[in-house]
């Protein structure tokens, strides 16, 4: 059974490639969703899949990629989509 978190992660995260580092890591590890900057200077994230999987992935977004500074990483549990792959929204 698949399930589904949105986050918010903050901190200095946009400008350091965040996003196409995301994209790799959901692809590695077979989730999907998206991700996207917002306005305030957040990343904001949708992933679903398997339990342990999304797991996974929250725990690559509490760290973030080298040169990021992750502060904070806000999860809530959302609805599953049943989307394909994981990509960048704008």
């Amino acid at each position: 059974m698949n399930v589904r978190k949105r986050v918010i992660v903050s901190g200095g995260v946009q400008g350091v490639g965040f996003r196409y580092w995301a994209v790799a890591e959901a692809s590695r590890l077979g989730v999907t969703g998206y991700v996207r900057n917002r306005p305030d200077g957040s990343v904001e994230a949708e992933i679903e899949g398997a339990e342990d999987a999304v797991k996974r992935m929250l725990e690559w977004l509490h760290l973030g990629p080298p040169g990021s500074r992750v502060a904070d990483v806000a999860v809530e549990d959302a609805s599953p989509a049943g989307e394909r792959g994981f990509d960048i929204r704008y």
